[in-house]
């Protein structure tokens, strides 16, 4: 197996000492929060919707361009769930519920319905960009009464506007009592209800693989941390649209789902972005058929996308014949189809013990780490997979029904929190014979309890039947 690159070598110390060098060496590292407040309080996420527009065309965030994009939408969600996961309640209680307003509107404006997401919605409606949602003083004072001078004051509304003689809605004040919140959020719902009484931008209704993908992994991992089943039941019926309607027999997946026809061969992105999605809702549901055809996603990738300088190209070497076979190595607003596939080969290895697929990452990573301490913002998604090549990775695996307490109690210490260097499995004791998942092998409930093995590499901690001591193992690691 190849060795790591020595950039990807985890520095010596414990991670607070790790984290205060990173401070001090990337003085820029302690101001990760400046951006997700900026853009929740901005014009380009919707104040009202709760979605994110697809980007601003100022520094101050105010002015976006108003379209609206499934992938922005589905990553964002994702950030926001994670830095709640990460700061808790007291410091970070704002960021779940920016999470849940794009989680939100993703449902109510972009599920298709057969259950799929739509691609986009237009910036423009009727001909004019925005029309939909800018806002006049007047009308607003018309809409809330009372309401409306807290409502006016808390998100820059002024009869002159603040762009092209329109407001466009954005937080100008620091956040109230929950007492004066909730009562703009109620302002904020009349708004929106005359809203909807608007004409609405069109829509594309054109279901992509691989920004399902990413949207499946949003739902799955936020119905998983925030106990949201109606989050889980989404991200299940995409992934059952999409599997259904973009995957042969054969496994091979096309790009594009609309109106009952598929379109196109699928391209590495797809495949890499739709097998992220289904393993995060493996962990969220462990329904193992969604591993399954993530694991069946992965392998074509390796017979049919691998370089053999190292990593992936962006078409198999089945696809239609190009003058120069393409291999685009950054993230851009999406992740690369490169680096998500490291992601998820890395991931696998966890879950089944394989060297092959830790090794086609290895080699990977291996391409681009020359570029990543020089352009990080090109390589974000690489720089996840180098994080997670160099982390000790643990498993969790519980022999258990796990729609049951006992066994949700087990695996709450990593099934309820965001543990990105730990993989989730779980079976009822009748399942684990003929479980797909390798990490299940040979695994037993002990004295027919519902019983955990924390392990690193397939070693395994002994096993233990209550959830304090998986606190604790996860915790030495």
């Amino acid at each position: 197996m190849n060795k790591l690159p020595a950039v990807f070598q985890p520095a010596p110390g414990t991670a607070a000492e790790r984290a205060e060098q990173l401070r001090e060496r990337y003085p820029r590292f302690v101001y990760e929060r400046f951006s997700l407040d900026r853009m929740a309080d901005g014009g380009i996420r919707d104040q009202l919707g709760g979605g994110f527009h697809r980007y601003a065309t100022d520094a101050s965030w105010l002015v976006p361009h108003f379209e609206q994009m499934l992938y922005d939408n589905a990553q964002l969600a994702r950030a926001y769930l994670h830095a709640w996961a990460v700061l808790g309640d007291e410091q970070g209680g704002r960021y779940r519920e920016v999470a849940f307003g794009t989680l939100d509107y993703m449902l109510r404006e972009l599920t298709t319905p057969d259950g799929a997401f739509a691609a986009s919605q237009d910036a423009d409606t009727d001909g004019i960009e925005g029309l939909t949602f800018t806002w006049r003083a007047s009308e607003i004072r018309d809409v809330l009464g009372d309401l409306a001078p807290a409502f006016t004051a808390a998100y820059g509304v002024t009869d002159d506007g603040n762009w092209e003689g329109v407001t466009i809605l954005s937080r100008v004040t620091p956040l109230g009592t929950p007492e004066a919140e909730a009562t703009l959020a109620d302002a904020g719902a009349l708004l929106l209800e005359r809203r909807l009484s608007r004409p609405q931008p069109a829509r594309d209704d054109k279901a992509l693989a691989a920004w399902n993908g990413l949207a499946i992994a949003a739902f799955a991992e936020a119905g998983r941390l925030l106990g949201e089943e109606r989050f889980t039941a989404a991200a299940t019926r995409a992934a059952e649209t999409i599997t259904a309607g973009l995957l042969g027999d054969d496994g091979v997946p096309r790009r594009s789902w609309k109106d009952g026809r598929a379109v196109g061969q699928g391209v590495l992105e797809d495949h890499a972005h739709l097998a992220e999605g289904l393993l995060a809702l493996y962990e969220a549901t462990f329904d193992e058929r969604w591993f399954v055809i993530a694991r069946g996603l992965a392998d074509r990738i390796l017979d049919r996308f691998t370089d053999p300088a190292g990593g992936f190209f962006d078409t198999a070497d089945d696809h239609e014949r190009l003058i120069t076979r393409p291999k685009d190595l950054q993230d851009n607003a999406v992740p690369s189809g490169g680096a998500m596939a490291t992601v998820v080969l890395l991931r696998l290895a966890a879950w089944t013990g394989e060297g092959r697929y830790r090794e086609a990452a290895e080699r990977a990573l291996g391409t681009v780490a020359p570029y990543l301490a020089s352009y990080p913002t090109a390589f974000a998604q690489w720089l996840s997979a180098a994080w997670f090549a160099a982390t000790e990775t643990r498993e969790l695996a519980v022999v258990g029904d796990p729609t049951e307490p006992a066994s949700r109690a087990l695996l709450a210490p990593a099934w309820s929190r965001w543990r990105p260097e730990v993989v989730l499995a779980a079976a009822a004791p009748g399942s684990v014979a003929t479980s797909a998942v390798p990490l299940l092998e040979g695994r037993v409930a002990i004295g027919g309890r519902p019983t955990a093995y924390v392990c690193r590499g397939f070693v395994c901690d002994l096993p233990v039947t209550d959830a304090t001591r998986v606190a604790a193992q996860l915790a030495g690691a």
